[in-house]
């Protein structure tokens, strides 16, 4: 009877350390969360209120008038690599020459709209920023003059294009952008940077600076904040369809830059197999040094052979 009693309260000493320990631990990561993120301490207020999302909130709104066109981008020939796991160098290389302007473009236009109302809100440079990643990747890839080596598609011109001219004429309208790249980024950045890594071989990170968000600790608690600063945006009805049919242009503008991707791609792989055809090993004919007897033995050969073809006709 002791010993059980001994058993039970060592159990309960163990499970009480332990609960300690947890309750520790807990307390120095919020700690953490504080200190490297000064707008976490309202997260909590600001989780509740993501957790009441309704279909009016601009989050939702989005997500749902874009939900098909989602599973269009999903499922390019681009995006269907990366999920198998036989992305290329050529086609990763090809995909940071895009991001890289569209995110040039992006940037620069939040910045130049930071206090408007329609962006300050959802205004994370210090969290989200890409541009100088991937600025380092392309570095790591094509060398220290990596400027003048890159090339971008036409589909990735027009993006660009699109992002400044909203920049000015509509800046409330970067908010389908940013939600449309950012947490997208956000939401796979480590699994398709395990994939990127094993496909291409990479040692490390080096290449990879992408996909990685120093700033976030926690990825999940910063997409609820997120769409909470994204739903407390002030927008009239008109302004707000007009975000609705942006976000929506989002996505086909990102299918069409994986397509021209992908068709850049096999541009590049045609040209080289016509390469390797043009330089293969030349077919050697056999040359047969002629002489006079020869070639008048040769002549009646093919004299006898038409006489006896012309009989076999008859």
């Amino acid at each position: 009877m002791n010993t059980i009693h001994h058993k039970l309260c060592m159990k309960t000493m163990q499970i009480i350390s332990e609960l300690l320990l947890q309750s520790r631990l807990n307390i120095e990561r919020a700690a953490e969360a504080t200190e490297l993120h000064p707008n976490w301490t309202t997260m909590e207020t600001e989780k509740k209120t993501s957790e009441q999302m309704t279909d009016t909130d601009l989050s939702e709104q989005i997500k749902k008038v874009t939900k098909d066109s989602h599973v269009r981008a999903e499922n390019t020939e681009l995006m269907l690599s990366f999920q198998r796991g036989r992305v290329t160098l050529q086609q990763y290389k090809l995909l940071l020459c895009s991001l890289y302007e569209i995110y040039q473009a992006l940037e620069e236009e939040l910045d130049r709209n930071s206090n408007h109302p329609g962006v300050a809100p959802i205004y994370f440079p210090a969290e989200l920023a890409r541009l100088e990643a991937i600025e380092k990747d392309l570095e790591y890839f094509y060398g220290q003059d990596w400027r003048q080596k890159i090339v971008v598609s036409a589909a990735t011109k027009r993006y660009s294009h699109r992002l400044r001219q909203i920049g000015k004429e509509n800046p409330e309208f970067l908010v389908a952008h940013a939600y449309t790249r950012y947490l997208g980024d956000l939401s796979g950045g480590q699994v398709l940077s395990r994939i990127a890594q094993k496909s291409m071989g990479l040692k490390g990170s080096e290449g990879l600076s992408f996909f990685a968000f120093p700033g976030v600790t926690s990825p999940n608690l910063f997409k609820q904040l997120y769409r909470s600063r994204m739903n407390s945006v002030e927008l009239t009805e008109e302004e707000r369809n007009g975000v609705l049919e942006e976000a929506v242009r989002a996505f086909e503008l990102n299918i069409q830059v994986f397509d021209d991707l992908q068709k850049m791609l096999n541009v590049t792989d045609n040209k080289s197999q016509n390469r390797s055809l043009t330089h293969s090993t030349p077919v050697q004919t056999l040359q047969v040094k002629t002489t006079p007897l020869l070639r008048m033995l040769l002549g009646l050969l093919v004299a006898v052979a038409t006489v006896s073809v012309g009989l076999y006709a008859f």
